[in-house]
């Protein structure tokens, strides 16, 4: 037997996930991430690296500057910020 909603319920989730590090916190509730990404240049086949600052919400970890941080893209939460902090993926090195 079919479930008649199959197409309502097998909704997937695309929400961008991205890995990146922490540059700032120094506001409430709110880290900047800096996203690298790298490619190879068209033409001269160099790699070149470009990147991106986000802001993220950070609810309840406590995270310093150089922490590598998994976010995930969410509803607009400001005027700046829709990303969220899902996890820790590593410490800085102190």
């Amino acid at each position: 037997m079919e479930n008649k909603n199959m197409g309502q319920d097998s909704r997937v989730c695309r929400r961008k996930r991205q890995k990146g590090t922490v540059v700032s916190t120094k506001m409430q509730k709110t880290v900047i991430v800096k996203l690298d990404r790298t490619f190879l240049h068209p033409v001269y086949g160099k790699v070149v690296t470009r990147f991106k600052k986000i802001y993220a919400h950070n609810e309840n970890l406590q995270l310093q500057v150089g922490d590598v941080v998994d976010v995930i893209e969410t509803r607009p939460l400001s005027k700046l910020k829709c990303w969220r902090v899902v996890g820790q993926v590593q410490t800085a090195a102190r």
